[in-house]
């Protein structure tokens, strides 16, 4: 037993204490001789640019070191560097050399006479820990060398350096269209024989070089790290000849026989003439695919009514119908069209159906008002789903009632607020005061107006006006008041004139029936400010009441 215990302590490492000096390395991606330390350091920024990136609790801008292995060339891109911690020590290793004495000369070692072994000790000592570490580990960005006699690499280097006389030397020089050179020591390569201004293609074949005087931009390729493209073919992917109609040439192509063929309704702008009659081709191939229940619900709906908005329609039907009208992509554009701009912008509309001829169509133009407040970027996945049980445990409502108040989101009455965004048609507002006004037949168009529809400037506005207050003020908690809309209206016939547009709005764009337009905007600033000062002088009043009495 004391044997083995004797031999355990012969044979265990000794215990060494740890330094607490710390020190920082460098993986320098090269070879550094010892009198080449300071080219090193000057290659990466300097003394400063080492220090600053090695501070303690340095911000993740200041982490990062730049190798330039050409820090006098200002287009030169530098290697990235990224700080890591580390649990590294560092080591002072010392090589001694001993010489044995040389073997006596008794003439049997003839051969090693005058001869010296030498014999190597090592040892080595723990100096200090090393907690953080430099490495280059990311790909090298793509190097670019302009000419330097160029007048901007003459600019360039003068700002590098700061030399005033450099820089005021600079001259913009005329701009010579010698975009290529010949050159005997370029590659041969081929050169579109138009940007030569050669004729003929068969001498597109010349020792060119380009003189285009590029730049290169402070860096060609955000991809630091290379990734495993494992190229794999599509198995779905088929080779098929296709002959050139112009050439006759046959070539080979490969076709994705699986590829999403998209769906959707014929869009249309205000200023084509004709709308369609049936539902594109490709659309009509897929028809008996799906369910013709729902197709001939849809067709029933348009026939009693020729123009819907989608959350008018979708209300129409039950959830779970509802749910496979918008993921099947294929039974609305099976039974309508839309307008892309004017005042039936994003309606479905009946084919065959052309509401720019027909007056009573003025009962389903759209009115668009923006809500500044209405979050418009789609939130989280995280917050979606606290939402959703949040309200999950806030409900206090049926089932019931929530399916009701679905099926009136289109609907506008003037006290309930059933939507955050005010998208309705004229035939969905059954407030009293505006039915009234939408349905006055003084202020109708012989014809129809790319902006305002069937009914005149006037008159829209004026609706618009009432809309827009009422429906502001249910956001804020109130039912607006009639007498309230009328007072606005008085206030706004007392104002000047709105003219008429003088240019003719263009096609396609999406603020022509939004109720955005400058004019409406003033409109709604005139609204607001008139409403506090009447609020102010509410309450002057009253004040005034309470003080007299």
């Amino acid at each position: 037993m004391e044997a083995s215990t004797s031999t355990v302590s012969q044979t265990s490492a000794q215990a060494h204490d740890l330094p607490t000096t710390h020190f920082y390395s460098i993986e320098y991606p090269g070879y550094v001789r010892p009198e080449s330390v300071t080219k090193a350091v000057h290659s990466l920024g300097g003394q400063s640019s080492i220090d600053r990136a090695f501070r303690r609790n340095a911000p993740r801008e200041d982490s990062l070191l730049e190798l330039n292995l050409r820090p006098d060339n200002p287009f030169s891109h530098p290697l990235l560097g990224d700080l890591v911690p580390t649990n590294n020590l560092l080591l002072k290793v010392v090589k001694r050399k001993l010489k044995q004495p040389p073997p006596p000369d008794d003439g049997s070692h003839k051969e090693e006479v005058g001869k010296e072994d030498i014999v190597g000790e090592y040892t080595a000592v723990a100096i200090g820990v090393i907690p953080k570490t430099a490495r280059f580990r990311s790909m090298a960005d793509f190097q670019y060398q302009p000419s330097q006699e160029d007048p901007l690499s003459k600019l360039r280097r003068a700002m590098s350096a700061l030399d005033v006389e450099g820089i005021r030397e600079y001259r913009i020089t005329q701009e010579r269209e010698d975009y290529t050179v010949d050159d005997p020591s370029a590659m041969d390569v081929d050169i579109d024989p138009e940007l030569v201004g050669r004729a003929h293609p068969e001498a597109q074949h010349s020792n060119q070089r380009s003189n285009l005087r590029l730049f290169p931009p402070p860096i060609f390729s955000r991809q630091g790290i290379p990734q495993n493209y494992n190229f794999k073919s599509n198995p779905m992917s088929v080779t098929t000849t296709v002959v050139d109609e112009r050439t006759g040439e046959e070539k080979k192509r490969l076709i994705n026989k699986s590829r999403w063929k998209g769906f959707g309704p014929t869009s249309v702008s205000f200023a084509e003439k004709g709308v369609p009659t049936k539902p594109p081709s490709n659309v009509e191939e897929v028809r008996n695919q799906y369910d013709q229940t729902l197709v001939q619900r849809l067709e029933e709906h348009f026939r009693s009514r020729p123009i819907w908005t989608r959350a008018a329609l979708l209300s129409q039907f039950t959830p779970a119908q509802a749910r496979e009208i918008h993921n099947s992509k294929v039974l609305l554009p099976l039974t309508c069209y839309v307008f892309g701009d004017g005042p039936w912008r994003d309606t479905m509309v009946r084919f065959g159906y052309d509401p720019r001829q027909d007056p009573q169509a003025r009962f389903y133009q759209k009115l668009y008002f923006r809500n500044l407040n209405h979050p418009i970027g789609r939130a989280s996945v995280v917050s979606r789903r606290q939402e959703s049980r949040t309200l999950a445990a806030s409900m206090n409502r049926s089932l019931g009632e929530q399916a009701r108040d679905d099926r009136r989101s289109h609907i506008f009455d003037g006290v309930t607020l059933s939507s955050e965004t005010a998208a309705f048609q004229l035939c969905d507002i059954t407030d009293p005061m505006l039915k009234r006004m939408i349905e006055e037949e003084e202020d109708v168009r012989e014809s129809c107006n790319e902006r305002d529809g069937w009914f005149s400037s006037r008159a829209l506005e004026r609706i618009k006006t009432v809309l827009r207050h009422k429906f502001f003020a249910l956001l804020e908690g109130y039912v607006a008041t009639d007498e309230e809309c009328l007072k606005l209206l008085e206030q706004q016939n007392g104002t000047k004139a709105i003219r008429p547009f003088s240019r003719r709005p263009r096609p396609g764009k999406h603020n022509m029936a939004k109720g955005a337009m400058p004019v409406e905007d003033a409109a709604a600033l005139r609204l607001r400010a008139t409403l506090e000062r009447n609020a102010a002088m509410n309450r002057g009043f009253r004040e005034s009441t309470i003080e007299g009495g």
